[in-house]
């Protein structure tokens, strides 16, 4: 259902966050659970809230002498914060197990067909994501198949929502921002995009309220099969 809508968004390209947009980050939570019984739930949410915490942390720390470390090395500190946290003892095959779970990934059942439904419009990501963590994960899952390329902040140096990351979308694409689609289902991610100029279309999967440190969205819907009959004239 397309919750709030002005009207149609026709645009000639489409761009998407990967992480809680395309690929089902608590999906880690089974194999959690499976090591910490009863526990997976709150280890997933703990481990994803400080790996974001992270990622605009180094960005904002970023200085001749602060580097920023890849996606990978964020993900695996954030996971060693949360088990401290929760008190959990994270052994180092336990800890293996959850990182490569991050490998692998479920889609969310609207991705693929919605993607196929928006051909012929190019569709990239645009992601915080290593492409080492991307390209894999949707070659396995199938979405490779419905994209045209991955684009990972790694090339810009620095996190989301930065705008030189939303610009290599814009290098990429060979198109002003007014004409792209970011599409992302992470509320800051959105408010990031738009205030770079793009079409931002919010996946409300969480009936989470509307960010307020930015501008809104131009369009929200609560699922991506809502997406080809906003975009597409």
């Amino acid at each position: 259902m397309i919750v709030n809508s002005p009207g149609a968004a026709p645009v000639d390209a489409l761009v998407f966050d990967a992480y809680g947009t395309l690929f089902d980050v608590e999906s880690v939570s089974a194999s959690a659970d499976r090591l910490f019984p009863k526990q997976g739930a709150a280890l997933e949410r703990l481990w994803r809230a400080k790996q974001l915490e992270y990622s605009w942390l180094q960005s904002l720390m970023l200085s001749p002498t602060q580097r920023r470390e890849d996606f990978g090395a964020i993900t695996a500190h954030a996971l060693d914060h949360a088990a401290d946290v929760l008190g959990l003892s994270l052994t180092a095959p336990a800890r293996h197990r959850l990182l490569d779970a991050y490998l692998d990934l479920s889609p969310y059942p609207d991705v693929a067909p919605a993607l196929a439904a928006l051909a012929p419009l190019p569709r990239v990501i645009l992601s915080n994501g290593t492409r080492g963590m991307l390209e894999p994960l949707a070659a396995a899952t199938g979405i490779a198949l419905h994209l045209d390329a991955v684009l990972s902040a790694d090339a810009a140096g620095i996190y989301k929502p930065s705008p030189r990351v939303y610009q290599l979308a814009t290098d990429y694409l060979k198109l002003p921002p007014s004409r792209i689609g970011f599409v992302s289902a992470n509320g800051w991610d959105v408010v990031g995009a738009k205030a770079c100029g793009f079409v931002a279309i919010w996946v409300s999967r969480s009936s989470a309220p509307l960010e307020r440190h930015g501008p809104r969205p131009d369009h929200v819907i609560d699922s991506l099969a809502d997406l080809p009959a906003l975009v597409k004239p």
